[in-house]
């Protein structure tokens, strides 16, 4: 199986999902949407939401991309584009399909990886979705509990904001570790 990418109209992604759905019913396609949990602070309260982690982007796992699928992807409300264009469809390149992976292996939704910083305020993934991807960290905003990553897709660069839930510093690490294994043995 391959995975291909469809541009669509971004926050609409849900809309497009539902009407390729119904349109494919029989074709064998998989869709793919990774999302995230984040904590926003609107109005002054902390809520959480859900978004993409590829805003305008939907994910399909299929062994080609054939003419009725094409056309009845084309028709479906909210499409813009196949990528890398229209006339060239080509799968997503091996670096971006691992990393597609990395992300559906964590779940439909991405929940917050759990971090620790070290003396030098350098990152460290304990567990979660980030950890295997430290060094597509851009930026680190502890504040608001998010890091900002650098991701590719056919050769662009999208940048993604994921949650981070700081644990304990890394010296205090073992510590931590050691207090999460006697509660599991409780």
């Amino acid at each position: 199986m391959s995975y291909f990418a469809v541009q669509v109209k971004t926050g609409r992604e849900e809309i497009f999902l539902k009407s390729a759905k119904k349109v494919l019913d029989s074709k064998d396609v998989t869709f793919l949407w990774p999302r995230k949990n984040l904590r926003i602070r609107r109005r002054g309260k902390w809520q959480d939401k859900v978004a993409s982690v590829y805003p305008g982007y939907i994910f399909l796992e299929t062994q080609k991309i054939d003419n009725d699928l094409y056309w009845a992807l084309r028709k479906t409300q909210g499409f813009y584009r196949f990528l890398r264009d229209n006339q060239n469809i080509e799968p997503l390149s091996k670096n971006d399909e691992e990393i597609l992976k990395h992300f559906i292996s964590c779940g439909e939704i991405i929940e917050k990886s759990r971090v620790a910083f070290d003396e030098n305020d350098r990152i460290h993934i304990i567990s979660g979705p980030l950890k295997g991807l430290e060094g597509l960290i851009v930026k680190v905003n502890r504040r608001k509990g998010r890091v900002k990553i650098r991701l590719n897709l056919y050769n662009n660069t999208l940048y993604a904001d994921l949650g981070i839930e700081t644990v304990a510093s890394s010296r205090d690490e073992n510590t931590y570790n050691s207090s999460l294994n006697s509660e599991n043995q409780k």
